[in-house]
């Protein structure tokens, strides 16, 4: 278990962050103010993603589907201590981005190192956990390139990028809200807090038209789905439309009453 309780996709000032960790006046600011810091034995990294800082500095901090590509500060390198003690953490690290540098920061979640770069600054690829209650809901049955399915065996999943991007889903949610395109349900609603900000996002764009160079745009591009509907959605190749499923929903509601 986390020995902080932040929740994933919730924003949080530096105020906040001090009250959740009961960080000590005298152990305020300073270093929370230079993109990382360890308190603790644990590391709490700031980034900006997709704006620069407000020193002006923008390295390309991005999401690549739900990890993180990040860069440390200007002169860091993997020989420096604070570097190898992300990469081979004794505690846990915590990440927060911002997309503006006058907003608060959202948490992303707890990460390991997946990769780095010996470039200056360093470049590191963050992976975040994969425990439910660390993360946003992911998609796992829009599928890129060839499927392999194998009896008996594990099973390894591609999954779209473009719909995993937290970005992406965060501003798809803000236009269209929590509850199902298709049919209305919402979990919050029905399950109290424990549903809170849970929905799929849908990809209404065909995948066999994405490719790398492709740009989401995430108010024409999804939608939020409950995982029935996401099922049924995709019971067929080309999937359903939105439109189409609440036509043969509405018929067969109207069919048993």
């Amino acid at each position: 278990m986390p020995k902080y309780n932040f929740t994933v996709g919730n924003r949080y000032t530096k105020a906040d962050i001090y009250k959740v960790c009961q960080v000590p006046d005298s152990k305020q600011k300073g270093n929370w103010n230079t993109g990382y810091t360890n308190f603790n034995g644990d590391w709490f990294i700031f980034c900006n993603v997709g704006t620069p800082g407000r020193t002006g500095h923008d390295y390309g901090n991005r999401f690549i589907g739900d990890e993180l590509v990040w860069y440390g500060k200007t002169a860091s390198n993997v020989t420096q201590k604070s570097i190898q003690s992300m990469l081979k953490p004794d505690g846990d690290i915590f990440i927060f981005y911002r997309e503006s540098d006058r907003d608060p920061f959202t948490f992303a979640g707890m990460a390991c190192a997946k990769s780095h770069k010996t470039i200056t600054p360093v470049e590191i690829t963050w992976s975040f956990d994969p425990s439910a209650d660390q993360r946003y809901e992911v998609l796992a049955e829009e599928l890129v390139g060839t499927e392999k399915f194998i009896e008996g065996a594990a099973k390894s999943i591609l999954v779209n990028v473009y719909e995993r991007n937290p970005q992406a889903r965060k501003l798809c949610i803000e236009i269209y809200g929590h509850a199902c395109s298709v049919c209305g349900f919402d979990f919050e609603k029905y399950y109290g807090a424990i549903g809170n900000g849970f929905i799929h996002v849908h990809h209404l764009k065909q995948l066999a038209d994405i490719n790398e160079e492709y740009e989401l745009d995430p108010v024409k591009d999804l939608r939020p789905v409950c995982p029935n509907c996401h099922s049924m959605l995709h019971r067929r190749r080309p999937a359903y439309s939105i439109e189409e499923l609440r036509i043969l929903m509405h018929a067969r509601k109207g069919e048993v009453e």
